[in-house]
């Protein structure tokens, strides 16, 4: 009877830490941050914060998602931006998260795309690496470029550059993660083998932690898709412990420099709520197959078939199968 109680305890803990966790992932602490002693400072903060990065991409006829009753899909996007590169608009983007939300099912399905997957680009007419759409134009490239892929609409965009990320770890006074193998990477503003890590478990710093995210040396973008999770779940639960939160002021400070979305503060309050108020929400990480490409130039050729699962799935996910 005890080792019962103790099972299903450890069970409620464990659906309560993938609740906070995703609502973290989702978007920059606001589910902590309103449990704080000074959370009307920090909420208010937030609201400027986000409020200062909202920038639309494009006019979708005046259609307002109501996260808390509608699906919809957010696709985050990480750019591979620095002061060394004069944070142009031409920058590549390093990392592409879709997400998809279905109120009905209270379910999640998320999707990583390699960044070097070849893919057709809409504001170019033309196949390229998926990597290449943003440098080509920016967010709304990089958005028709996926939603051809899929075959979906995207409502949501977040966008970070390597500062929001690196800042985030500095604040939080770093993160303990695995190192796979020695590592010897380049760091934020391109400097030649100027992080070297070693392999094991260590506390890294911001610079650290962008270069165990960004190699891919000894592997392939699914493996650093892997890797990228792992980093996310370590800053997640540093940022999740009582003695981080008097540094959530430094967090959504920034979050907010270095960040752009269409997401409005409600928006994202609706968001947080989304995930948080349903007990059994279900998450599911979707993947996509492919083969390593190389014709003078590596690329990474997807299959098919997995595309047009993982489209099929996040269509019905969205409502809109033609099943």
């Amino acid at each position: 009877m005890v080792n019962e109680r103790k099972r299903l305890k450890k069970i409620k803990k464990k659906k309560r830490r993938r609740r906070i966790l995703f609502g973290l992932f989702v978007f920059s602490l606001l589910l902590l941050v309103s449990c704080l002693g000074y959370a009307s400072f920090l909420m208010h903060k937030a609201e400027s914060v986000i409020n200062k990065s909202y920038e639309e991409i494009r006019n979708d006829n005046g259609k307002h998602l109501d996260p808390k009753k509608d699906n919809f899909s957010v696709l985050f996007i990480g750019i591979d931006d620095s002061k060394s590169r004069n944070f142009k608009s031409d920058t590549r983007s390093d990392a592409l998260l879709l997400a998809t939300f279905n109120a009905k099912d209270k379910s999640v399905k998320m999707v990583s795309i390699p960044r070097d997957s070849y893919v057709y680009i809409p504001c170019k007419d033309k196949y390229d690496k998926i990597t290449h759409a943003h440098a080509y134009g920016g967010v709304k490239c990089t958005v028709e470029s996926i939603e051809d892929l899929f075959d979906i609409h995207i409502d949501y965009y977040v966008k970070m550059n390597f500062y929001a990320f690196m800042d985030v770890v500095d604040a939080l006074g770093g993160i303990k993660v695995e190192v796979p193998y020695d590592i010897k990477e380049k760091d934020s503003e391109d400097h030649r083998n100027a992080i070297v890590l070693k392999k094991g478990v260590h506390t890294l710093n911001g610079e650290e932690a962008l270069a165990l995210a960004r190699t891919r040396k000894k592997d392939n973008d699914i493996e650093r898709g892997k890797r990228q999770q792992e980093i996310l779940k370590a800053i997640l639960k540093k940022a999740s412990k009582a003695s981080s939160i008097t540094k959530y002021d430094d967090v959504i400070e920034a979050v907010g420099n270095n960040m752009k979305t269409n997401l409005t503060f409600d928006d994202i309050k609706s968001l947080i709520y989304y995930v948080t108020s349903r007990k059994n929400i279900h998450i599911e990480s979707l993947q996509l197959k492919g083969t390593d490409q190389n014709d003078g130039v590596y690329y990474y050729q997807l299959d098919e078939e997995s595309v047009q699962e993982v489209a099929d799935t996040l269509r019905k996910q969205l409502g809109s199968s033609d099943e």
